[in-house]
This record gives structure tokens, sequence and C-alpha cells, in this order.
């Protein structure tokens, strides 16, 4: 054996064996935007190009750098010119795989970023693997539009593991029930009637507007929302407004609020502002053929009875009143307990003039 033969076996031996299939750590060398060289202690480097580093079409130079370490996998120890063919995709998806096995026999929830948006549901990658989640397991509400979950990071579960058919599924409607109703359980638990809680409204109506207290929803009727009138629920409340509400009752899993404080009750003053015999002065809020309902206040309101608007006779009371109309009158009655106040202009009219006197 010459020297040059002697040295150039001991070269080659000098170099680990590698199989196909065979897991290795390289170096990497070099990049180009389209394949990266790495030194995987062989006689040869090792190519790995960008079809088999992902199946997105990156640019290898925004991801890898000279000296990086990566963990690869042997595609080919000769591609019939004597180079070894890498693979990283590969290995990611088989890691993948294994990760998302382990999750779906533990009933795990996993956690990811959405990396696709489609019309029948999302993508997300979990360790390189792709997992999909069908439109009707995204949220435990019918959702139109998904485009709001792109780049999200969103927790789900496997429900479907069947990589041969590369069929992955994951939940997340069913992980949302779960926690809306281990929420809803602790509020339960914790709220009752008289208690004050912060809430955020989620969606308003024309007969009022529903809370979401962090468990569960409550109603806020039009008729709690003010000690005044309130005419339309969607000028004064907008979604995501956040509020403090009452409890005023619950009755199973449905909760009455209220924003009608007792500190802030109109009628506690109202016995010294109206008691009978004061004049007052309130503008007409509605009218019945009996008569009309003037506003002294914002949630006291009085009675003119049609008997009562004039001297003359008046039919009904819209003959001569208008909504809106500023009237003054006088007190002729007032029960605090039944929060009735009744009022009177022929009183007025009927008082004589000071020249009369």
């Amino acid at each position: 054996m010459s020297e040059e033969q002697s040295f150039e076996q001991m070269l080659n031996e000098s170099f680990k064996t590698i199989r196909n299939g065979e897991v290795v750590e390289g170096t990497v060398l070099d990049v180009k935007p389209d394949v990266a060289y790495l030194n995987i202690g062989y006689k040869s480097d090792g190519i790995l190009t960008k079809d088999e580093y992902s199946n997105e079409n990156v640019d290898l130079t925004t991801k890898l750098a000279a000296g990086d370490k990566l963990e690869v996998k042997i595609l080919k120890v000769n591609d019939g010119e004597g180079q070894v063919i890498l693979t990283y995709k590969r290995l990611a998806a088989e890691k993948g795989n294994k990760r998302i096995e382990e999750a779906f026999n533990n009933n795990e929830v996993l956690k990811a970023k959405v990396s696709q948006v489609l019309n029948g549901g999302l993508t997300v990658l979990v360790e390189g693997t792709r997992v999909f989640i069908p439109a009707s397991l995204v949220s435990d509400v019918y959702e139109k539009d998904l485009s709001k979950y792109a780049d999200q990071e969103i927790e789900f579960r496997i429900t479907e593991f069947n990589p041969r058919r590369r069929r992955i599924i994951g939940d997340r409607r069913h992980l949302i029930a779960e926690r809306k109703a281990e929420a809803a359980k602790e509020l339960f638990a914790r709220i009752k009637p008289g208690d004050r809680v912060e809430g955020v409204v989620k969606n308003v109506t024309d007969f009022g507007a529903f809370v979401d207290l962090g468990g569960a929803d409550g109603l806020l009727h039009i008729s709690e929302m003010s000690w005044g009138r309130v005419e339309n629920p969607h000028r004064n409340f907008h979604v995501g407004d956040k509020l403090t509400v009452l409890i005023k009752d619950i009755k199973d899993d449905k909760i009455a609020l209220s924003l009608k404080f007792p500190e802030e009750n109109p009628w506690i003053e109202a016995a010294d502002k109206f008691a009978t015999g004061s004049v007052v002065t309130g503008r007409v809020a509605r009218m019945t053929d009996f008569g009309a309902f003037v506003e002294l206040l914002p949630g006291v309101d009085a009675l003119l009875h049609v008997s009562q608007i004039s001297r003359n006779h008046v039919d009904k009371p819209s003959d001569v009143l208008s909504i809106g109309e500023e009237i003054t009158a006088k007190v002729v009655d007032f029960n605090a307990e039944d929060h009735k106040i009744s009022l009177s202009i022929k009183a007025l009219e009927n008082e004589p003039y000071e020249d009369e006197q």
C-alpha cells in the first residue's frame, strides 16, 4: 500500500459512517436563498434545499446563518453524484407527529399560532406539523368570518389523529364550552342579589342589553337601565361598554341586572321637592285618554288627570297638550309609599290673583 493510499484510507476512516434515515447534527457552512450546506462530520458536506427545509416558500438566508447548529435527517447518503441530501422538515414533522400523538392520547390542550385562514377552517402548526381546525370547531358560536384569527395564538385539543391519511383534526369549540361552563359555575357560586359586579356590554337589543359578567351573561332590561326614561337602548349603550351593574335577581341560569341603584333613587328627595301644595314645572312625557304623565325629575312622573287640565272641558289631553311641552301645575296629592303624585293646572287657575284679594 502506497503512502498516498494509506493517507486517503486513514482520512476516510476518520469520518463517521452514516445511513439513510439517520438523524445527525450539522453545522451550517454556507447559506444561499434556495440551499444550505452543512458539515455533518462526513467526508461529504450535507445539502439542505429550501424544499426540504419547509413546506413554505422560504428564503433560507432569512432562516439560517453560518455557524448555526441544526438537527437534520439523512435523506440520501449518495444522490448519484456523491452528495448527501438532508431533510429538516420531515424530521420536524416526525417530531411534531409524536408531540401531537402524545397530546391526543392525553387529551392535552395545545397552543399554536394560526398559519392559514381557509374557507373551511383554520390551519395551525405544531412543531412543523399541520393541524386542521374545521370552521364548526373554531368557536362555540357561529362565525362567518374567520380572518380575525390570522396569526393569532389559539388553544385547542386534538380530536382525530391519523398521520397516514394526513388527517389531524383540532377542536377549539368544546374547549371554549368547557371553560365557559366552569366560569359560569364559579360566577353563580360567587354572586347573589344585591351584589354590584363589573361587566361588559355584549349585545344591545330594543328591549335591553346583555352584559358579560365573566362566566355568564345577565340581562339589563330597558326598564332597569335608568331611574329615568330610556326610549332607545342603542343610543345609551354600545358593545364593549364597561359597566358596574346591580344583581337584581337570579333564577336558575338567568341573571337580571339593574342600573337603578337605591341611593340614586330620585323618590328619596321627592317628598321635600314635591310636597302637596307645591307649584312645580315638568315636561309632558306621555299621554293617555284619561290624562298626561309629566316628568318632574328623571324617574319621577306625576299624573295630570284630564279633569285637572283646565277649567274648561277637555275631552282628551292630546287636544290641548303635546309630548315634550313644559307645563306648570300644583301638586294636589303626594303618595310616597306608592310613588304617586297628582297634579292640577286647574287648581292654579282657581287661585285668586293678588289684585282680587
